[in-house]
């Protein structure tokens, strides 16, 4: 207890003889309050400029509501017809998911080595490559559906090539970070044997970061399936076309039940990407 009380007379003694030096300086506190009122100002203006007043949030609530009171009990569809136009919409969701995310990876792997700092030595077309992948990357998928559309009609193939396209920078980038991030032990070991660059890449790198690579696939397919739905609704097929259709035409009990599966679908993606990627990198762990 005397301890503590003598450093709390030592820092009011300091205090005292220096007290500007346990002050905010005036510089950090004008900046902290700038933020504070330019933060406020935003907000306030995007309250004013949005039209988010209590009336009409109040107003939306309720309709919401009424939206929300079509989720039970689901709808079922009774025949055979109905079943089989969900079920294929759904199939071809994931199968566009599917052939997209591929697509994707087949392109995106040789392309990495060009990014990886460990594989490419020449800083040029390293960060030359780095940016083209960023380029793919900041078109979003939907900007890239309606372009495929135009240019190759409604349909799968125009969600195929948009999540293709996108995700090879997506994969590249990342694919190539998984490299970079790989020991460098083992390669010296293998160079050290007397392989050649090519060799040690493919008996020291690979080894370490086709793990990761495989995880990443994985999970980006699940994710992909979510935004397959979203390119359906603008024309590019699968079951968001048919989720579009049925919010449309206010059939709201349809469009839940839609929801539901859609949800299945990717639950249950997620449970068997989760189950294959603790089976290939545990499977990797036991090799070596």
């Amino acid at each position: 207890m005397a301890y503590f009380q003598d450093e709390t007379r030592l820092v009011e003694d300091a205090k005292a003889l220096v007290p500007t030096a346990f002050e905010t300086p005036v510089k950090d506190r004008v900046m902290r309050w700038s933020l504070w009122l330019l933060f406020g100002g935003l907000f306030a203006w995007c309250f004013y400029a949005f039209d988010m007043s209590l009336l009409r949030i109040w107003n939306g609530m309720e309709r919401f509501g009424t939206v929300l009171s079509f989720m039970f009990p689901p709808h079922i569809w009774t025949t055979y017809d109905e079943w089989y136009e969900i079920l294929k919409g759904l199939v071809e969701t994931v199968a566009m998911s599917f052939m997209g995310t591929l697509l994707g990876a087949i392109v995106a792997f040789p392309l990495c080595f060009l990014g990886a700092k460990n594989i490419m030595p020449s800083s040029f077309i390293r960060l030359s490559s780095r940016r083209v992948f960023d380029t793919l990357r900041a078109v979003e998928q939907i900007i890239l559906a309606l372009i495929f559309i135009r240019a190759f009609g409604l349909g799968p193939l125009s969600g195929i090539l948009a999540i293709a396209v996108s995700e090879i920078g997506t994969f590249s980038k990342l694919f190539s970070e998984a490299i970079e991030n790989t020991s460098k032990k083992p390669v010296d070991g293998v160079l050290a044997s007397g392989a050649g660059p090519i060799q040690s890449v493919r008996y020291a790198v690979l080894p370490q970061a086709v793990p990761v690579i495989l995880s990443i696939i994985l999970y980006n397919f699940e994710s992909n399936t979510r935004s397959g739905t979203i390119l359906g609704i603008v024309g590019a097929g699968g079951i968001g076309f048919l989720l579009s259709d049925r919010i449309s035409a206010y059939r709201w009990g349809e469009a839940w039940s839609i929801i539901f599966l859609i949800i299945f679908t990717v639950y249950l993606i997620d449970w068997i990407s989760g189950w294959l990627r603790m089976k290939l990198i545990g499977k990797t762990e036991n090799i070596h």
